[in-house]
């Protein structure tokens, strides 16, 4: 970009020639995003004012977020918001990116809650608080514990428990998996756990090495919290109560076989994302 005075319109094209060159994904709709964060405007303003010159602190504040987008920094982290069940979620590199594949997690979760008095559900790994934050929007009576290993991770999933005020219904614990939570017992366990194995974190897209990596991956084949968390969930599960967790393409089966008499779980379901590919595996407490 030189100093000459430029209009949306022309700095929109330009940016979108460039992103393509860096390999950006989708070039013009990050290009959009950007400036209609600049200039705090929503982007059919950006279609309607395409000739509008941009003043100098804009196009400075701009190009600054171009740099750092061809560098492949994600757009949320850019911006420090993600949209996950149509609430906006503040995010920093310290937690994961919200995904539209964890929404299927959420809704299940949800429907399945709706029909008890008083729920009482545990997000373990809840990084953002994403999913703990969208269950308790959706169920006025429930209440949540969130765990994460990370004090950062919950300090802003507690932050965005306030501004989406369903802070007095969430509960924050900072430890490894169930330990934090003592004995107690839940009609439902949730979890989007690091599922990415070693041999995957290499073909993943730039992006993924701005998010924690402690986060994507377990360091080894990308079932090591899922043994843990199927070991471990019956004791702390409800008669009847569930645990849900997301799951990576072709995990499903090798979650589901994780399930038995010793773990004291079985499978109730799989369910499949929009793709077609299964996503959730929920396994229940057998009855005793």
């Amino acid at each position: 970009m030189t100093d000459k005075k430029w209009t949306i319109g022309e700095i929109i094209n330009w940016t979108k020639q460039y992103f393509s060159e860096k390999g950006v994904e989708s070039p013009r709709l990050d290009a959009e995003v950007l400036l209609s964060h600049v200039l705090r405007k929503d982007r059919l303003y950006l279609y309607v004012n395409f000739d509008q010159p941009l003043e100098n602190d804009e196009l400075t504040r701009f190009r600054e977020l171009v740099k750092r987008r061809a560098l492949r920094e994600p757009v949320a982290y850019l911006l420090g918001r993600k949209e996950f069940m149509g609430l906006s979620f503040m995010v920093t590199p310290a937690v994961l990116i919200p995904r539209p594949d964890t929404e299927i997690l959420v809704e299940y979760v949800s429907k399945k809650l709706a029909v008890k008095a008083n729920p009482v559900f545990l997000d373990i790994g809840t990084g953002s608080g994403a999913i703990a934050v969208s269950l308790l929007t959706l169920l006025e009576e429930a209440r949540g514990w969130a765990v994460d290993i990370s004090a950062e991770a919950l300090t802003i999933a507690e932050k965005n428990a306030v501004a989406l005020e369903v802070n007095g219904r969430l509960d924050y614990r900072q430890g490894d998996l169930y330990a934090p939570v003592g004995d107690r017992q839940f009609d439902a366990v949730v979890s989007n756990p690091p599922y990415i194995s070693t041999k995957e974190m290499g073909t993943l897209a730039p992006e993924l090495a701005f998010e924690p990596q402690k986060a994507l991956t377990d360091g080894g084949d990308g079932l090591a919290f899922y043994r843990r968390l199927v070991a471990q969930g019956a004791s702390y599960l409800k008669n009847g109560g569930f645990l849900a967790m997301e799951v990576g393409a072709e995990q499903s089966a090798a979650v589901c076989a994780l399930a038995d008499s010793v773990s004291g779980l079985k499978v109730l379901e799989v369910i499949k994302d929009y793709a077609g590919i299964d996503r959730v595996v929920v396994l229940e407490r057998r009855q005793v």
